[in-house]
């Protein structure tokens, strides 16, 4: 089974054409999830900048956008960089997703765009900028975490993990005695083969969470559980009725800081949706590291749909394509 870091590897094809292989248990049913799929974003778009680039120095993305016209599918992706603006400070690039044969229309489109976070220079002023409400605290530490020792934090069982394959990747932990609101989410976050979250992890990270709908108050919540159950997963599949697909639609990444050179264990996460209504809600997340420094923030658009929409194959498209839309 593919580990994060081999599942987001990109090989390149030539200075601007790169390849990469998504996984079936990196998916959301049968869909690659789209967080992952933003990391493979952000590793092409790295590679890029370390090999045709090199000389600019710029190996940092600092925004993303993307949007996700078409679904995706288990298997070779190519990705293809056209660069916009080379800057010596910044520079961007568009890239562009496709899947199948040479004639494929894309299924994602986005703008990265390249900087040096670690020598950065300019005017920095202390906004006094906190979440709120403020999270609960950790009673112990990350160990004390990991171990189950922590009174308000507990590791939680991923919601239909047969569909969800890719959230069995991580150990997610949530507030013991439930979220601060409704609306609201906050976890803990590691990846759980081990590894290190780096730049190229931010975007799955940014999409790794407890889905609003479900753990909506009047729902049917997961039940917090034992290390030993929760990593089993059974206990998610008791959840009734079948499970929904939240398709995104649109993702914005906002990088503030560089992760330290080896990665980070650890990751705060805390999403929020301002509005959900007629199947369709946005999506905020800010993401923290272990010392509550703010290192991200991204903004998502994303619908709700039945998990009958993401298991079909899709049709024709309109206007006699080869291959359906996302949706």
């Amino acid at each position: 089974m593919a580990s994060f870091a081999e599942a987001t590897a990109i090989q390149a094809i030539d200075s601007h054409n790169y390849l990469a292989n998504f996984p079936e248990n990196w998916c959301i049913g049968s869909v690659p999830h789209g967080g992952f799929v933003t990391s493979c974003f952000l590793s092409a778009t790295v590679l890029h900048f370390s090999t045709t680039h090199a000389a600019r120095n710029q190996p940092h993305t600092i925004t993303l956008h993307l949007t996700f016209l078409r679904r995706t599918s288990v298997g070779s992706a190519r990705f293809s960089i056209r660069d916009v603006k080379l800057g010596r400070r910044t520079s961007t690039v568009h890239v562009t997703l496709t899947q199948g044969d040479a004639e494929a229309e894309p299924s994602v489109v986005g703008y990265l765009t390249q900087s040096n976070l670690r020598t950065e220079e300019g005017i920095s002023l202390q906004t006094e900028w906190k979440l709120h409400p403020p999270p609960r605290p950790l009673s112990s530490t990350t160990q004390g975490l990991r171990e189950g020792k922590d009174s308000n934090w507990v590791l939680s069982t991923p919601i239909h993990p047969s569909f969800r394959k890719a959230s069995r990747r991580t150990d997610i932990y949530l507030p013991r005695h439930g979220q601060l609101e409704p609306g609201m989410a906050d976890e803990w976050l590691r990846l759980k083969d081990g590894g290190k979250f780096t730049q190229e992890s931010l975007g799955f990270v940014a999409d790794m969470f407890p889905q609003i709908v479900d753990i909506y108050p009047g729902t049917d919540p997961p039940v917090p559980t034992s290390p030993t159950s929760a990593k089993n997963g059974k206990d998610g599949e008791k959840r009734k009725g079948k499970p929904n697909w939240y398709p995104t639609v649109l993702l914005n990444l906002d990088v503030k800081k560089a992760l330290p050179e080896g990665g980070a264990e650890w990751l705060f996460v805390r999403v929020r949706a301002k509005k959900i209504e007629n199947g369709r809600m946005d999506l905020e997340a800010v993401v923290l590291d272990e010392g509550g420094d703010l290192v991200a923030l991204s903004n998502h658009v994303c619908l709700i749909l039945s998990s009958e929409r993401n298991m079909a194959r899709s049709g024709k498209r309109e206007g006699g394509g080869k291959e359906g839309s996302k949706l």
